[in-house]
């Protein structure tokens, strides 16, 4: 008996012979990697990350060698790089920058600030700006330096050129009871840095009796009421418009700038 034609076997799903299709070959060329590249590219990325961490902590190129200061007026470079005690010959990479911060502020209270950085490959920078004297509190023959903030941050045994002395001398009024003796101090500083600078360099001390009753004693016997230190810019040009009016004056009042006052002894 016969067997099934060519067209009868197509009919029943046979598989002709020939080549296959191109999708079929398309695919055959686009294989997943085999475990050998993927094995290799772990290895190399496990190497190059222990290769980084052995630079940054265990080689001898990025230690910590030297430490730069800049900045200083009043303090030396060794009393900061004693201050700050950086950890040399460690790892760059490991030395605490906000810790060598922290412990210059501690122990040099004359620092008002310090930029710790990494200068890249062997040297930690220390950039030091001082707090500035803008007045002084005399207590027991010694100088107690204080600040534009009012903060005491330093005692020397002389007396600064050209920095005006505190007279802290409040009274009983409600303001001298609120503000206390560190706000009344700070407030007079800030009538300090109000000053123009020519009346500045002539102020020998400020007497504070209260928040609103400041009063500048000059050289050459001169007196300056001054008040709080609200309004402090216009008090300040209405003290240079009566001292070039009035150069004769012993005695200004500003502490009401749109009503001065000028006296003579």
């Amino acid at each position: 008996m016969a067997g099934p034609s060519p067209a009868e076997r197509g009919a029943r799903g046979t598989t002709p012979s020939g080549p296959p299709p191109r999708f079929l070959r398309a695919r055959r060329r686009f294989r997943l990697p085999g475990r050998r590249p993927l094995l290799v590219t772990a290895v190399a990325v496990t190497l190059l990350g222990a290769g980084a961490v052995w630079l940054l902590y265990g080689s001898s190129w990025l230690r910590a060698e030297r430490v730069r200061v800049a900045g200083t007026t009043v303090l030396t470079a060794e009393e900061v790089r004693s201050a700050a005690d950086v950890p040399l010959n460690t790892p760059m990479v490991a030395v605490d920058t906000a810790a060598i911060e922290h412990r210059l502020r501690e122990r040099l209270p004359r620092i008002a600030k310090v930029d710790v950085s990494r200068s890249w490959p062997h040297t930690i920078s220390l950039v030091v700006t001082e707090r500035r004297p803008e007045a002084i509190v005399e207590e027991g023959g010694k100088f107690h330096e204080v600040d534009a903030a009012g903060v005491r941050f330093s005692t020397v045994s002389k007396r600064p050129k050209g920095v005006p002395v505190l007279e802290m001398e409040p009274d009983r009024s409600p303001s001298s009871r609120h503000f206390g003796p560190a706000g009344l101090r700070r407030e007079a500083v800030r009538v300090v840095t109000q000053l123009p600078e020519k009346v500045r360099q002539d102020t020998r001390s400020l007497r504070v009796r209260s928040y609103d009753s400041i009063t500048l004693e000059l050289t050459g016997g001169r007196t300056i009421s001054w008040g709080s230190g609200e309004r402090g810019e216009a008090k300040a040009k209405t003290l240079t418009a009566l001292l070039k009016a009035q150069p004769d004056a012993d005695h200004f009042d500003v502490s009401a700038p749109s009503a001065p006052a000028v006296s003579r002894s």
